[in-house]
């Protein structure tokens, strides 16, 4: 992912209104951060226990959306992440909730899916799978599997913007 600035990602966010998105929590050191390890931004804020937000590039435009993960763990013993597709004990794995954008979200409606519980797919789709003969090279596979990941983040962004 390219690196962006605190002024990108403020001005990114589909679900919350432009005073929401001056006043959410930022991560400082955005200069530091692992940009090319990412395939999108994630991060909790501190200040508020459950709020997250993520950004992940849109084609050439940042795109950004505030969450709320649940307190509740799943009685489930493992859970599959819905953007990485990996299994994950259930207490990492959370289900987080988006507000719809425009009317429909500021009316209480929301969508929600189950996430690596912080944020940390970007790590997950990085892991070399062991090489085997009738398996693809491993970066053939993690190539493979981080665009996956980013049409599946796509897809819930979109399911967040759509018009109820």
């Amino acid at each position: 992912m390219e690196e962006l600035s605190e002024a990108q990602i403020r001005a990114s966010f589909v679900n919350c209104s432009t005073g929401e998105a001056t006043r959410l929590f930022v991560p400082s050191g955005l200069a530091f951060a692992p940009w090319d390890e990412l395939d999108y931004f994630g991060w909790g804020d501190p200040n508020a226990p459950g709020r997250y937000s993520l950004v992940y590039r849109r084609g050439d435009t940042p795109t950004g959306i505030v969450l709320r993960r649940a307190d509740r763990v799943a009685r489930i013993q493992v859970h599959l992440c819905s953007f990485c597709h990996t299994a994950q004990p259930a207490n990492d794995v959370a289900l987080f909730v988006a507000p719809l954008a425009g009317e429909a979200g500021r009316n209480g409606s929301t969508v929600g899916t189950y996430i690596c519980s912080e944020l940390t797919c970007s790590a997950h789709v990085r892991l070399q799978p062991h090489a085997a003969p009738i398996q693809p090279y491993p970066t053939t596979v993690m190539r493979a599997n981080r665009a996956r990941l980013l049409e599946r983040v796509d897809r819930f962004v979109s399911d967040i913007e759509r018009v109820r």
